[in-house]
């Protein structure tokens, strides 16, 4: 797995197909891996660029709270290191948090905006303080409680045994360091809906039905502060749609690419 240096440490990150560069960023409290069905057979037209974020996987942890602004950063870093000027930006969850913040750090960057079950909202107090508090529980006994507690909202019932045990595993193998500094990173976020309305480029935004995380309400939100913006929602699936519809998730990703580079 290849690393670009950053500050003097090491971030990790992931690529697969060609055409098209588009910046992935995982969720919380995931890595790169998380996009294992679109690293193995990417969408026609896209070269997939994955990190992994500050804190996960193998890229390095930093002191104090992971920001969106931060990973945003780490982000820009890592384009220059790869001398991609602009690329296409997007993520899942989280990693649409710090999509959202690159674009508001250096829109000249952002081609266009992939966004996955996600939101643009900030946080109310009461989602701070449970931020807060899945700081400290990690930190004071691991992240058992927060597998137990996140994994049944992240994939339906109908999910392949396979893939709940993927992510599970994959949960569980992050340090309880870079969960707690992520989740104060997120309760700081910025609200990101202005960022939206001032938006020209493309977009695509991507919901699974079943979201119970982040419901098709907020996407649809999204989707009409995005001008000229495509809303798909999937049928049967959950918060990982790009993994319980990664066909599905494909189709709508090479569909975004051709329209991209004016092929369709």
């Amino acid at each position: 797995m290849p690393s670009a240096s950053i500050d003097g440490l090491p971030m990790f990150y992931r690529t697969a197909g060609s055409g098209t560069p588009l910046l992935l960023l995982h969720g919380f409290p995931f890595t790169s891996d998380i996009f294992w069905p679109q690293l193995d057979a990417p969408p026609p037209g896209l070269k997939l660029v994955c990190p992994d974020l500050r804190g996960f996987g193998q890229t390095a942890a930093r002191p104090g709270p992971s920001t969106m602004e931060a990973m945003a950063a780490d982000c820009l870093a890592l384009l220059d290191a790869l001398q991609l000027p602009s690329v296409l930006v997007g993520g899942v969850s989280m990693g649409g948090y710090v999509a959202l913040a690159l674009t508001r750090l250096d829109p000249s960057r952002v081609k266009g905006l992939v966004l996955l079950d996600t939101q643009a909202g900030a946080d109310d107090a009461a989602g701070q303080q449970r931020r807060e508090q899945t700081a400290v529980d990690a930190l004071a006994h691991g992240v058992s409680g927060l597998v137990d507690g996140m994994l049944p909202k992240l994939l339906t019932p109908h999910a392949r045994p396979e893939v709940r045990a993927r992510v599970e595993a994959m949960m569980r193998a992050q340090s309880p360091q870079a969960v707690a500094a992520a989740s104060r990173g997120m309760a700081q976020r910025e609200d990101s809906r202005d960022l939206l309305a001032r938006f020209s480029g493309p977009a695509l935004i991507v919901v699974g039905a079943l979201d119970a995380i982040t419901p098709v309400e907020k996407s649809r939100a999204m989707a009409e502060a995005l001008q000229g913006s495509t809303l798909e929602v999937l049928e049967g699936v959950g918060h990982l749609a790009h993994l319980e519809a990664s066909d599905r998730v494909g189709a709508a990703l090479a569909a975004f690419a051709r329209q991209v580079t004016g092929r369709g």
